[in-house]
């Protein structure tokens, strides 16, 4: 796969762009393409900027509302509901999240439920706001049938993600966000658009059998059988049943008829640990656990014992010194005005 390299701020720029011509406010357009920029940096390029072409299209055909008017109600003092008159996902969660981080700071918890919103992107993007104000956040996505659950020979689940980050003093917050299937369809897209093959285990074909052709991937199977099959249960109720949003193989499928909304819930929780703990400051007790897993001695072939998110980290850090690989075609598409015309 041929690549070009390009710089963080580069990059944003001919997002805004793009996204600015679609009828998407400036303001708005510099929110979302920091979340996509943010998950190509952190080497989760199925969920960053690739996405771009997508989401415009979807504006164009009207499956996405490109000025949304969020709307925010205060049912009990630390419950929000959010709805995301259909608007760019990005935009909703961020909304939502900020919500979630006034609550858990005013009451010591936050609980938001969002209906009406659209593909939002990476979550660490979105629990990482939380853990910059040094909250503990936990996200809950669902999507559109893609997984076989355990012991089913067709979809019925969407990969359904979720993610969590918490705060630390002295080292980075520990995060972690991923999909309760083998991995997120966007790597399935993303080998498809790139010509590489996919692993045994991630997906099957349209006769339930193993195929490492993305191609012929027809539904993702559950990381660890039952136990993955479980999780994306909980989050569909969460972020499915609980915000009155379309479950299950009820939810519009992202891909298809652009022009259909679809209505996606997402489910937030945010905790102020220092109101919680009576065991003194929690941030520095989670300093203690990362310390003390680091020293642990590694396994045979692994060069550190690294906790949730520290590999992104290590990513980040190197993509912002020497810019972020982009492939060929997406580089064309971002940068070559002739060719792509907006």
């Amino acid at each position: 796969m041929k690549t070009k390299i390009a710089f963080r701020e580069q990059i944003a720029e001919r997002c805004v762009h793009k996204l600015t011509a679609s009828g998407v406010g400036k303001d708005e357009a510099e929110f979302v393409a920091d979340v996509l920029v943010h998950a190509d940096l952190r080497g989760v390029e199925s969920h960053g900027v690739m996405r771009l072409e997508h989401y415009i299209a979807k504006i164009e055909a009207g499956g996405i509302n490109p000025r949304p008017d969020i709307k925010l109600s205060r049912p009990t003092p630390a419950l929000a509901i959010v709805h995301g008159d259909d608007g760019l996902g990005h935009l909703v969660a961020g909304k939502a999240m900020e919500t979630a981080i006034q609550l858990a700071r005013e009451h010591g918890i936050g609980l938001v439920s969002v209906n009406g919103s659209s593909h939002c992107g990476a979550l660490s993007y979105y629990v990482k706001m939380a853990a910059s104000h040094r909250l503990i956040a936990l996200m809950m996505v669902n999507t559109d049938k893609l997984v076989v659950p355990f012991g089913a020979a067709s979809p019925y689940f969407g990969t359904n993600p979720l993610a969590y980050a918490i705060p630390a003093k002295r080292h980075r917050p520990i995060v972690l966000d991923m999909a309760t299937s083998t991995v997120a369809y966007g790597k399935i897209l993303y080998a498809l658009e790139n010509g590489l093959p996919i692993p045994p285990g991630w997906a099957v074909d349209d006769r339930g059998q193993p195929t490492e052709d993305p191609r012929q991937a027809r539904a993702l199977l559950p990381f660890g059988g039952a136990k993955g099959y479980g999780l994306s249960l909980l989050v569909d109720v969460c972020a499915g049943l609980l915000t009155g949003s379309p479950f299950g193989p009820h939810v519009p499928a992202m891909y298809g008829d652009y022009a259909r909304k679809r209505g996606l819930g997402q489910f937030i929780v945010t905790i102020d640990p220092d109101k919680c703990s009576t065991s003194g400051p929690f941030a520095e007790r989670v300093d203690q656990m990362i310390d003390e897993l680091r020293r642990l001695p590694p396994a045979p072939g692994i060069d550190a014992v690294k906790v949730p998110g520290e590999l992104e980290d290590d990513t980040e850090r190197e993509r912002l010194r020497h810019g972020i690989p982009v492939p060929e075609t997406l580089y064309d598409y971002l940068f070559d005005e002739e060719a792509n015309p907006i």
